[in-house]
């Protein structure tokens, strides 16, 4: 039993490192996201994203912090040992951006200021928007995390625990700790976190 166990903990690893999204497609949509929450013009094609996504990086640490979890993530993709837990380390160190390696975080997504930790085996949709001193992840026990899915913005403060799925433009409020499900539009705020109700 202890095999199968290790095998299929293997294959999930396997799996996971397989979903991270290429390092060139979510820098650039990171960026343009960015961009667009900065209130700072579109990201343009050709040379001038390079220079734009440096300049993110130098303005930003969060932005900064992000893009090396990037780099964290492609490494893993191809298996390279080492230079991750590097990656890991310098992102903490910028910004406090802990992002773990089970967590898939697809491109384009924005961290608002550092402060981060998302980890466990939790995936993370395109168009999220996090604030800082933000926590997404495990309840003590297991190794499920949550589904954030397109468009959510989470708030400064915010603690999402546990296996649930946040829907689709949902709000969390800041300093709320959600626990269940959050259906897709909605807007909770609270401890525990409630769906608010005009």
């Amino acid at each position: 039993m202890f095999k199968s166990d290790n095998e299929l903990a293997n294959r999930l690893r396997r799996e996971i490192r397989a979903s991270h999204p290429g390092l060139r497609d979510a820098l650039v949509a990171d960026a343009r996201l960015a961009l667009s929450q900065r209130g700072e013009p579109e990201l343009r094609p050709g040379a001038p994203q390079i220079l734009q996504i440096a300049r993110l990086c130098w303005t930003s640490d969060a932005f900064l912090a992000q893009a090396i979890y990037r780099i964290k993530a492609a490494l893993l993709r191809r298996g390279v040992p080492i230079l991750p837990r590097i990656c890991h380390r310098l992102s903490i160190m910028i910004a406090g951006v802990m992002i773990g390696d089970p967590v898939v975080m697809h491109p384009g997504v924005h961290l608002l200021h550092g402060r981060v930790v998302i980890d466990g085996i939790t995936e993370i949709w395109p168009g999220v928007v996090i604030g800082p001193f933000v926590t997404i992840g495990l309840t003590s026990g297991e190794v499920m995390g949550p589904t954030i899915e397109e468009e959510v913005r989470v708030g400064a403060g915010a603690v999402v625990l546990g296996k649930l799925t946040v829907g689709r433009r949902a709000a969390i409020g800041a300093n709320a700790a959600v626990i269940h499900d959050v259906p897709a539009g909605a807007t909770v705020t609270g401890v525990p976190g409630r769906p608010r109700t005009e």
